[in-house]
């Protein structure tokens, strides 16, 4: 039981070297979360889950594991197979997918590959790429439209930065999303470490996925075969990916389409904006 006596159901599936841990709570339409299942329960609301049954699974990034990893246990297709697995494991026909950040990739990937088991698809705070010219269009955004106080309070931060890898080069994932606070809230003094607390981390998998696979991938590709709607949802306070307008040319090779721009959030707003976007996400849900 949590601090609000809400029912959670946990458990861990065992798939190749990895213990991946699943998180459930909420009853309602499932709506599967792919990322830790540690993080993501402390940022999305507790009144989401009176609408929908929310089934926060790690991936192999956040994943335990049980033995040596090599490279081919963290591509991304084997990442999408771990989503079915637990799907199946639990007995899911149909689920709603959901990502954050990075993670969005994977939900639009899995909705691509087994359609015929998704009937949502949620994207949150997710850029296009983490291309080169989509990292560039992050700096000019920054660069242009940001106040002094919150480039002041980055280089603060960033300055503890090398000190905080050094002394824990695995967990770098993890002081890296803490130390760019002022990228990623809408409050640029925001003191996101708690949410991070006892969250494992896997770096080779991040280091992978964030580094060359999110780099190279075209989420175009594929999406003249995906019918299922699309929520977007962008915190217009996000320093951390490629801004709003960089959506613009991929917008029409959507089939069904739907983007909510949070205007007092940053990388986050299922936390930041909580009740505003629990309210747009389930209308649209009850459009679609």
């Amino acid at each position: 039981m949590s601090d609000s006596n809400r029912a959670i159901v946990r458990g861990t599936i065992h798939s190749g070297p990895f213990e991946l841990a699943y998180s459930i709570e909420g009853e309602g339409t499932p709506a599967l979360v792919i990322g830790s299942a540690v993080y993501y329960p402390r940022v999305f609301s507790q009144d989401l889950n009176q609408s929908l049954k929310l089934i926060f699974v790690d991936h192999r990034g956040f994943a335990r594991p049980t033995g040596e990893m090599a490279p081919t246990d963290y591509t991304l297709n084997v990442v999408l197979n771990d989503v079915d697995l637990v799907r199946r494991h639990l007995g899911l026909e149909k689920v709603i997918i959901i990502g954050h950040s990075g993670h969005g990739y994977m939900a639009l990937e899995y909705a691509k590959r087994y359609p015929q088991h998704v009937s949502h698809v949620v994207m949150i705070a997710t850029g296009p790429s983490h291309s080169a010219a989509h990292q560039m269009a992050t700096e000019q955004y920054w660069q242009e439209s940001v106040c002094p106080e919150r480039k002041s309070q980055l280089a603060r931060d960033l300055a503890m930065l090398p000190a905080e890898i050094e002394a824990a080069p695995d967990k770098r994932f993890i002081a890296f999303c803490v130390r760019m606070g002022a990228r990623s809230w809408y409050d640029h003094s925001f003191d996101a470490a708690p949410l991070w607390d006892g969250v494992h981390v896997n770096m080779p998998v991040f280091d992978h996925l964030w580094g060359e696979v999110f780099r190279d991938i075209d989420v175009a590709q594929g999406l003249e075969h995906l019918d299922r709607p699309v929520f977007l949802a962008l915190g217009r306070y996000d320093y951390l990916v490629a801004p709003y307008a960089t959506w613009a040319p991929y917008r029409e090779r959507f089939k069904d389409l739907t983007v909510r721009v949070f205007e007092k959030s940053g990388h986050t707003p299922q936390f930041e904006e909580s009740a505003l976007f629990d309210a747009e996400l389930l209308q649209w849900l009850s459009t679609r």
